[in-house]
């Protein structure tokens, strides 16, 4: 099918895609570069599967509208793209043409707003709520535990045996170890410092403290877009919350298996019920055994965790300092692949 013009539909906001008779795209509007991050020069007269990944359902849909020779429609269809590196919740219209040669006509719209908006809801109640159980939790724990530690050094001046005082000493040494933790959970929060900052200097000190920590069989792949604007925001808390992600994989994993940093640019995307023009999005990919099915609901709750040793607060603080800044915190997870994403906006850029 020769390249084709429909200057009706280059403003409209709905992404548009055609197929010719052979399913390669002819043709595609403004909004669907925009909505998948593609480039219409680089797509047109190539397969969908050149761009598009997770493609089951976008395929059944094609088929059953050239089956039906009548326009059909998925409420609900999940479409990745290689360009974007995540999955978009979409509704797809396939409708069969008849111009000079068959063609086919596909419109999306995205179903994420309305699911983020409600995510968005409860992830900053759960964070308020995480906030306080914490606070009054630090309260409770912090004065039994000094009970603790004077017991453990009364008993061990009473020890005849010497050898016995390394068992007195984890007491104390592990006393002190919650009561800094509980200290830190009752310090009042300061504000983050926001200054300029390169999101892949974050991810580089990452790295480098986690392949310090794991120096053996454990791969971290980049997989940057060096492009990339600054972003406004608090290092050292960015630094965190990415660092609380990349242990938990690691820990996962045993140490032994791949994690992948990747960033990309994201276009109008609503976070804090605010739209934005043009967002980050950081994503976290680990080949482990996947989240639990019992714990993915409650993931970001304080003192869930899926390790004996684990004390649950990682994701807690990652998802209360992500909300500082105006992002979101998501994640997707099946045995051989977890993926968290990690949403800043680039506000000053405009919306």
């Amino acid at each position: 099918m020769p390249k084709v013009s429909f200057p009706t539909l280059e403003h409209l906001a709905t992404a548009v895609i055609l197929l010719d008779d052979e399913s390669r795209v002819a043709y595609l509007n403004p909004a669907s570069e925009h909505l998948f991050g593609l480039s219409s020069s680089n797509l047109i007269g190539h397969p969908l599967q050149h761009a598009f990944t997770h493609t089951e359902q976008l395929f059944n849909t094609i088929q059953s509208a050239l089956a039906s020779h009548a326009s059909h429609i998925e409420h609900e269809l999940l479409l990745g793209t290689h360009s974007l590196g995540y999955k978009l919740h979409l509704s797809c219209t396939a409708t069969p043409l008849h111009l000079e040669h068959d063609a086919l006509l596909l419109e999306f719209h995205t179903i994420d707003r309305p699911l983020k908006l409600a995510r968005e809801e409860q992830m900053l109640d759960q964070t308020q709520a995480n906030r306080l159980l914490l606070r009054n939790l630090a309260h409770e724990i912090k004065n039994p535990l000094g009970g603790i530690r004077g017991a453990a050094q009364l008993l061990e001046q009473e020890l005849d045996k010497p050898g016995l005082r390394e068992y007195t000493q984890v007491v104390i040494q592990e006393a002190d170890r919650l009561r800094s933790l509980m200290e830190k959970l009752l310090t009042p929060q300061h504000a983050p410092h926001f200054s300029a900052l390169n999101i892949h200097e974050v991810l580089e000190r990452v790295r480098s403290v986690v392949m310090a920590e794991l120096p053996e069989g454990l791969l971290i792949r980049r997989d940057y877009d060096l492009s990339l604007p600054e972003l406004h925001g608090d290092k050292e808390q960015l630094i965190q919350v990415v660092l609380n992600i990349v242990r938990n994989a690691a820990q996962a994993m045993q140490g032994k298996g791949q994690i992948v940093l990747r960033t990309r640019i994201t276009r109008q995307v609503t976070l804090m019920k605010k739209l934005h023009r043009l967002a980050i999005a950081v994503q976290i990919i680990d080949n482990g055994p996947g989240i639990p099915g019992h714990l993915r609901d409650k993931i970001f709750y304080p003192l869930v965790s899926g390790r004996a040793d684990g004390h649950g607060l990682g994701l807690t603080l990652a998802q209360d300092f992500v909300s500082q800044h105006q992002g979101s915190i998501e994640f997707e997870s099946e045995p051989g692949r977890t993926c968290f994403t990690v949403m800043l906006p680039l506000p000053h850029l405009g919306k």
